[in-house]
């Protein structure tokens, strides 16, 4: 019995000493070398490690490195541009919604030019033309036989150009340079201005609006060089900051201005860029 209690105890004792083994953590400044990070290439006749180096705050060693996939001093010339449309014709939900008839479309294109101060970090300057357009042949409404409208021959139309800083900071994935992650913040400032037309006690009426806008950004993407010179790139807007003032007039006659600020963290439909750099 006695051999046998000393056996127990002694495979307690042993799983105990695996689990904490098993349990522990190398924070970053521990990590010993391994054989990729030895690893060099040549960049503009230097050579330098594959792998850039990382400051350590305090956090643990997940396995990730961020291999070099644009090196310091190149220049990247590109353009982003998205666009969505909308088109329906006399379309009937239930017996609420009958003869819609709407087309819409948006789109937004946008060059820049940046420069790689540092391995995977650019800078640069962007310019940002948005165009919308959106027209409501006919719509009727019926609730019941005592609340019922129709609306007809409503129109918007907006445009804005803004120019804008931003910096983007690159994680390479893998070691031959094709793919990469990066996170882009944006300053930009901006007009626009856009028109509204619709029919009012059976009169047409033109309210124009002139806006000023600014905003800060955060927009994650991915980065996939297609050639050797020549990527291509998604970006998502997520988050943003964003001020506006308005000043409206309606048939020629001012109606007063307005300003409006607020902040956003969601996935936005209409912020998906589509585009391609050229890296020299």
């Amino acid at each position: 019995m006695a051999k046998l209690r000393f056996l127990i105890i002694s495979a307690l004792m042993l799983a105990s000493t695996a689990g904490a083994l098993a349990q522990n953590i190398v924070r970053k400044s521990e990590r010993t070398a391994e054989r990729d990070s030895i690893e060099r290439v040549i960049v503009a006749g230097y050579t330098v490690d594959i792998i850039l180096p990382e400051r350590n705050f305090g956090r643990f060693d997940r396995g990730l490195f961020n291999y070099i996939f644009i090196p310091k001093g190149k220049w990247g010339f590109g353009i982003t541009a998205s666009y969505g449309e909308l088109q329906t014709e006399d379309i009937s939900v239930l017996s609420l919604l009958k003869d819609l008839n709407f087309k819409g479309k948006i789109y937004s294109v946008k060059p820049y030019i940046s420069y790689f101060v540092r391995s995977n970090q650019a800078v640069g300057l962007k310019l940002d033309y948005s165009r919308g357009i959106a027209d409501l042949g006919k719509l009727a409404i019926d609730f019941d036989e005592d609340l019922n409208f129709s609306l007809r021959d409503v129109s918007y139309y907006q445009q804005s150009l803004a120019a804008s800083f931003f910096y983007r900071n690159y994680v390479g994935l893998d070691h031959n340079g094709r793919f990469g992650i990066f996170n882009e913040v944006e300053l930009a400032f901006g007009s626009g201005s856009s028109r509204f037309k619709r029919i009012f006690n059976s009169e047409p009426r033109d309210t124009k609006t002139i806006s000023t806008q600014g905003s800060l950004n955060f927009s994650p993407g991915v980065c996939v060089f297609i050639q050797d010179y020549v990527s291509f790139n998604v970006s998502f807007g997520v988050f943003g900051l964003k001020w506006r003032h308005e000043r409206q007039s309606t048939d020629g006659i001012d109606e007063g201005s307005r300003t409006t600020s607020g902040a956003n963290f969601r996935f936005n439909i209409f912020k998906i860029n589509f585009g391609l750099m050229v890296v020299i």
